[in-house]
């Protein structure tokens, strides 16, 4: 009884979820959105249609752009940024993305497989599934630092994993602004990289991200030996010991 009720609130879940997905689809469909995704001026003139309540529809947005796939966040931030400087764009979209990022993991974890799968196709499957399970939190981490790996799909695949939710949520936290900050900064022209500059970073990112990769176990080995190290000794009146 108690596993056919369960069943049926995952199925009630998976149906809103898919329903509220339908809509979000249908709202930017016709509101014009998909005809200026690939343009920050036009981005920045759809969300100033929405004046006074821009800085709503632009949270939104940037908290669909975490479920929605073939929405670029970082795109969007810098659509943001010019319109709403650097730190508006940055702080409003940071607070989108975590929540989304927070949003999306949970789902994953209470629908499962089928919720999952809906998302991420078998190729991004194959691709990220093994490495995530064999290196979960300096994959997620990097992965989250670095703007070429869809972050997004890999919240999804993170909830199907055994990390905790407050462990993943600090992941999210600790690696996701850096690129939305360089993205607002770029749109609100606080920051301008060429585009050497651009290879540049992302052959150092590259170089990085193999690196940590390939010693990541050598390195989190060491930290935990030199914390143990560094703790106290343990006497007779610990309170620990009796």
């Amino acid at each position: 009884m108690n596993g056919n009720h369960r069943n049926g609130k995952r199925t009630v879940a998976w149906a809103a979820v898919l329903l509220l997905f339908l809509f979000l689809c249908r709202w930017l469909w016709t509101t014009g959105f998909f005809q200026v995704i690939h343009s920050p001026e036009g981005m920045r003139e759809y969300i100033q249609r929405f004046a006074p309540y821009s800085h709503a529809v632009f949270f939104l947005l940037q908290f669909v752009s975490v479920i929605v796939a073939p929405i670029p966040s970082n795109l969007t931030t810098v659509a943001g940024g010019l319109l709403f400087g650097c730190w508006g764009s940055f702080l409003i979209t940071t607070a989108a993305v975590i929540l989304g990022s927070a949003v999306v993991f949970q789902l994953s974890r209470n629908l499962g497989q089928r919720f999952a799968r809906r998302f991420v196709s078998g190729k991004l499957w194959d691709r990220y599934g093994e490495i995530i399970r064999r290196k979960r939190d300096v994959f997620l981490f990097l992965a989250f630092l670095f703007p070429f790996f869809p972050d997004d799909l890999l919240c999804i695949m993170a909830g199907l994993t055994d990390v905790s939710f407050r462990r993943f949520l600090f992941l999210v936290v600790l690696g996701r602004p850096w690129g939305l900050l360089v993205s607002a900064a770029v749109g609100s022209s606080v920051l301008t990289i060429p585009w050497w500059g651009m290879i540049l970073l992302g052959a150092g990112g590259v170089a990085l991200f193999l690196l940590t990769l390939r010693y990541g176990d050598q390195v989190e080995s060491a930290i935990m030996q030199l914390l143990e190290r560094s703790k106290p000794a343990k006497t007779a009146d610990d309170p620990q010991l009796s």
